[in-house]
């Protein structure tokens, strides 16, 4: 992050445009005294691989200090590394380790909430009067109702993790806000003494090196109070339960942008260097992702918004699940590439802590494991915006099988089996039909080797490791030209060295097909055409060169004797508009037409 331009000015390609983000989730990552959890020096023995794959900037999920309720994401000492990660020292020797190499580091920004052990929510429990009460979101019990009465809490909000966002205090008869985890208490950012204590806590880490922020559900800090300081109810969530949902009332709230620009003008202004701050925003428009990033007025670099990770979300929400339809993809994709084409600028993902894996979700993770995998992260990285990597996702990790309820950890699919097998829905029904969403599927240890454990710890894991990593690893992959990795490491060198793809115009082309996702990028001087087959079958394939090309119009046949730039078919190459093969992405290049 550098002064802004002028409004007036022209745009300019920002410097990551031309980068790709490396996510680590360090507790799965890399275990480097065996005790089965993965820690920092794990990460800077590793550091050598992002460097060979070519990314610039490193992303780490939570190491602050943690009673880990929700895997780091509550933070107890924003100050302190969490012990099972390491020390201090070890995040100096990882940020300079990281440095030596041309990689920034992101540390993950958890400002929403805190844990419900941080010394300020500990003092704000202590009376009403405590001078931390108003660093919290407190509120009494519901008019006619007693503390503790079913229907008592101030709003009938649901949970992120199932249940009521309000937890009764015994202590002072009062119910705290938490949108996620009861241990997970939201900050009140209408106290200014909040602010700057965020602020400062940014500064300080600055000041050890760190590059930037990936801001939590950074949308969700600015609240829509009533006149009088209450909080609506919202309207009832479709599964007909006893919860409505918050969100109008918590998501881009009215005082957003001029928190974020408080932050950006008191941790940013003046230090030299280039920074990123990337505001994770579930619910965001298009509209206000522009308005917060627009390089002349904005107040973040790019947003993490989710609308195209949601599509196959039915109305009860993730764990209602809906067929993929990949002509909703190109509607949400399109509509992001258009909306943002002048102004702002968007992040580009498949997976990450909180996804499951995509070669599992939209690919094939069984005949056409590899080549789904390569097709679909072809299709994302050509964009415009800065993609992102999850740890695994560039060797094409699948998700986990689960038999059990015990196979499930994480804290959201936990909640939720536990209320609806309370509600009758049947045990075994439930495990199989969550599997395909969980957040577990991401947090499996890293696969590095065909060895015990994958090679992420040498201990016992502290969650599972997918039996797959016996073929399906690090080691294998790596110096096969062939490989998930190696179309990886060919797609990140394509953003580097290609001014097109940083820079490029996009147009969407077969919009209506329903089996493959067409693009072309441009600038003055480069054309790039994407093609790339979302199917395992061939008929549905049959008619894709035409569908293209009625869309370039007389521009079509200029393709066919365009240089293959990429593809992700080995044994038998074709090029220009020749039919697609199952799965098969298609990256051509040539000189801008006049």
């Amino acid at each position: 992050m550098s002064t802004p331009p002028s409004p007036s000015s022209e745009p300019q390609t920002p410097w990551f445009a031309s980068t790709v983000v490396y996510q680590v989730y360090p507790r799965s990552f890399a275990d480097s005294d065996g005790d089965g959890v993965g820690d920092l020096p794990g990460i800077t023995s590793r550091l050598d691989h992002l460097a060979d794959l070519g990314v610039g900037v490193v992303w780490l999920s939570p190491v602050y200090a943690s009673p880990q309720d929700d895997n780091g994401y509550d933070i107890s000492d924003y100050r302190a590394v969490d012990p099972s990660f390491g020390t201090l020292a070890d995040m100096d020797a990882l940020i300079a380790a990281a440095h030596e190499r041309g990689i920034k580091v992101v540390m993950d920004l958890v400002v929403n909430h805190t844990s419900d052990e941080h010394p300020w929510f500990v003092e704000s429990t202590a009376s009403k009067d405590s001078p931390k009460r108003d660093w919290y979101v407190w509120r009494p019990p519901r008019e006619g109702f007693s503390a503790g009465d079913p229907g008592a809490e101030p709003t009938n909000w649901r949970s992120a993790f199932s249940g009521s966002t309000w937890q009764l205090d015994e202590r002072t008869g009062e119910y705290y806000l938490h949108l996620f985890s009861r241990k997970q208490p939201d900050l009140n950012w209408e106290n200014p003494e909040v602010r700057a204590a965020v602020a400062d806590m940014m500064r300080w880490w600055l000041d050890r090196g760190v590059d930037g922020f990936r801001m939590d559900v950074i949308n969700f800090i600015s609240k829509r109070y009533d006149a009088d300081g209450s909080l609506p109810d919202g309207a009832p969530w479709p599964d007909g339960g006893l919860w409505g949902d918050g969100g109008p009332f918590f998501m881009t709230g009215p005082r957003l942008h001029e928190y974020l620009a408080e932050l950006r003008r008191e941790v940013f202004a003046g230090r030299e260097g280039q920074f990123l701050t990337v505001g994770e925003m579930p619910g965001i428009t298009v509209e206000a992702a522009v308005e917060l990033t627009d390089a002349g007025t904005g107040v973040l670099d790019m947003v993490f918004q989710f609308e195209h990770v949601n599509l196959d979300h039915g109305p009860g929400g993730k764990w209602d699940p809906q067929p993929f339809s990949l002509l909703d993809l190109k509607a949400s994709f399109g509509r992001w590439q258009a909306g943002m084409a002048e102004r702002g600028w968007n992040s580009l993902y498949w997976d990450n802590h909180d996804q499951p894996r995509i070669v599992s979700r939209w690919g094939d993770d069984g005949r056409w494991w590899r080549e789904s995998a390569t097709a679909l992260a072809t299709l994302l990285h050509l964009h415009r915006g800065t993609p992102y990597v999850y740890q695994g996702e560039e060797i094409g990790m699948t998700n986990l099988p689960f038999a059990a309820p015990e196979d499930y950890s994480d804290i959201e699919a936990v909640n939720h089996y536990r209320q609806a097998v309370a509600a009758g829905a049947d045990p075994q029904a439930l495990v199989a039909s969550m599997a395909r969403l969980t957040r577990d599927n991401a947090r499996s240890g890293m696969q590095w080797d065909g060895g015990p454990n994958g090679g992420f710890t040498t201990g016992e894991p502290w969650y599972r490791v997918n039996p797959n990593a016996s073929w399906l690893n690090v080691e294998a992959q790596r110096d096969d030209p062939a490989s998930v990795l190696s179309h990886h490491k060919a797609l990140i060198a394509l953003r580097r060295d290609e001014p097109c793809v940083a820079a490029g115009d996009f147009t969407m082309l077969a919009a209506t097909h329903p089996h493959v996702y067409a693009y072309r990028r441009a600038t003055a001087a480069t054309e790039l055409l994407v093609l790339v087959a979302v199917s395992g079958e061939e008929q549905p394939l049959a008619a894709v060169a035409a569908a293209v090309a009625a869309d370039l119009g007389d521009d079509a046949a200029a393709w066919d004797g365009a240089e293959l730039v990429l593809g992700n078919w080995h044994d038998e190459v074709r090029s220009g508009l020749a039919p697609l093969r199952p799965w098969e992405a298609r990256v051509l290049r040539r000189p801008a037409t006049a």
